[in-house]
């Protein structure tokens, strides 16, 4: 059984998410304060987290950022804050999805079941018989451990970026259309979510140390593909 953990300083919005995440058949455990959710996390035994930006002790955004020192587990930013920047600036700290305030109990099941459902797919992309290694350059895609090394050295990303990634180590040469990338990152149709490709982009040039299109290359008009050499 996943285990979703909420964390949101309102009391109202937690016990209405548990009514709902717990009908849906997911154990849930709350956070009121970001210091309670930040040692939650690192407990590790919480598979996606439901993160309020705006919580007393410290916000969503710092919890984040720790989160991601140690776990790529889903998270999903749920913020009165709409702006773009905001979002982007979510995105770029490693969410998986945003959400804003006020939104559906019922929204935020299905969010959590499709970023759930990514997440665990992430490590069924592909079947191998025995234990199976990408090689591109210096990068080492391990799909089973789900991990990126880069001369020996582990990259951490979130289970987006490990899905654009592998996608484009699968394929060096070929140019992915944003409609592709985003349906193999994110696992839905695509819609006009070109900020979020490009901040997951950015993301991950900067894990690889990609400062000048090294690795990940903008076509024009077109996409983006993984440099041959």
């Amino acid at each position: 059984m996943d285990r979703i953990l909420i964390a949101d300083d309102e009391q109202e919005i937690r016990s209405l998410l548990r009514l709902y995440l717990e009908n849906a058949g997911y154990a849930v455990s709350e956070a009121a304060d970001g210091k309670e959710a930040a040692e939650k996390l690192k407990a590790g035994d919480i598979d996606l987290c439901l993160l309020d930006i705006m919580m007393p002790e410290t916000d969503g955004y710092h919890v984040l950022k720790n989160l991601r020192e140690f776990s790529n587990i889903p998270v999903i930013i749920i913020s009165a804050k709409d702006t773009d920047p905001e979002k982007i600036l979510g995105l770029d700290l490693g969410a998986d999805d945003y959400m804003v305030k006020p939104f559906s109990p019922l929204e935020a099941v299905a969010r959590v079941k499709t970023n759930l459902r990514r997440f665990h797919e992430m490590r069924q992309d592909r079947k191998p018989a025995a234990h199976e290694i990408i090689k591109h350059r210096e990068l080492s895609l391990d799909l089973d451990a789900c991990c990126v090394y880069k001369n020996e050295e582990k990259i951490d990303l979130t289970s987006v970026e490990f899905r654009i990634l592998s996608m484009f180590m699968e394929h060096p040469g070929k140019v992915y259309t944003k409609q592709q990338i985003y349906e193999r990152g994110w696992g839905d149709e695509y819609a006009v979510a070109d900020n979020n490709i490009m901040v997951c982009i950015s993301k991950l040039r900067a894990k690889l140390g990609d400062t000048d299109g090294e690795y990940i290359k903008t076509i024009r008009g077109l996409g983006y593909r993984l440099e041959r050499e």
